[in-house]
């Protein structure tokens, strides 16, 4: 079930299984999906590294993310474009940019709660009726469903990576911080860099994060530098040298160096692992 505006907005919604699994390597630009397993064993590779979901078990990506599928069951696919909802322009309605999107190297794997797939059951059924609908009011009628489908899953993920033990300004601090880590990690691989940008000490930033069990805020820099690294040598065909310029290292000396120490193997040996 698909609704097209006619400034170029889009959304979807599909029942996946292995007989159109290939639908999920289409992505678009300024596409963002949700995928919601409804069955056990689906194997897909995404950015090269392996995922195993079952039942209920749900993920968000964006049009950067590369997926491999290898073994596809059921489930449900829920997909639109910056046209339809921008959740950066909209983010005060939603709250979900930096936590279920552009959250860096971060792969948000939601597992909600009994209560949380009755709620969630009943919005998608809702929405699902709404989509058969051709009338004025559609478009508005499906970015409120959209909306309750992007809080439900904010809630579920904030609940189940413990940021219920930050003020809500703090929960703010981290999420611009993860955005800021998307936009600029090619350029910025200093924690100082970003805390700068937030106004923040350094060591603010870090107490934060260990506040609530996770890395570094150094470790996610890090790690966003590794996810698109394995992104740019899995990928495409540019020369190791070029990737590493790419990603603001002076000489592909240092990129190797980083590399290496990070994946346990040389960026030639991983990518010869093809």
């Amino acid at each position: 079930m698909k609704y097209e505006g006619i400034n170029g907005e889009y959304f979807e919604v599909i029942d996946i299984t292995n007989k159109n699994c290939y639908i999920l390597k289409a992505a678009r630009p300024s596409e963002l999906s949700l995928l919601w397993f409804q069955s056990d064993n689906n194997q897909i590779k995404i950015d090269a590294l392996a995922h195993s979901f079952n039942t209920h078990d749900i993920v968000c990506l964006t049009e950067f993310n590369k997926i491999e599928v290898v073994e596809v069951k059921k489930l449900r696919l829920l997909r639109f474009n910056r046209a339809f909802f921008c959740i950066a322009d909209h983010d005060s309605k939603v709250g979900c940019k930096g936590i279920l999107y552009y959250g860096a190297a971060n792969l948000p794997i939601l597992y909600p709660t009994e209560k949380d797939i009755d709620i969630l059951g009943t919005v998608w059924k809702m929405l699902c009726i709404e989509m058969e609908s051709k009338d004025s009011l559609q478009f508005e009628m499906l970015q409120m469903m959209l909306k309750r489908i992007l809080i439900l899953c904010t809630r579920v993920y904030r609940n189940q990576i413990n940021f219920q033990v930050l003020e809500n300004g703090n929960v703010d601090i981290i999420r611009d911080f993860n955005f800021l880590v998307e936009k600029h990690f090619r350029d910025k691989h200093n924690v100082a860099e970003y805390a700068d940008l937030l106004n923040k000490a350094p060591k603010t930033l870090s107490n934060l994060f260990k506040k609530i069990g996770e890395k570094t805020p150094l470790q996610f820099i890090q790690d966003r530098l590794m996810l698109e690294s394995r992104r740019l040598l899995r990928y495409t065909d540019k020369d190791i040298s070029q990737i590493g310029y790419e990603l603001g290292f002076n000489d592909v000396q240092s990129f190797s160096r980083f590399f290496k120490k990070q994946e346990g193997a040389s960026p030639l040996e991983f990518r010869n692992l093809k």
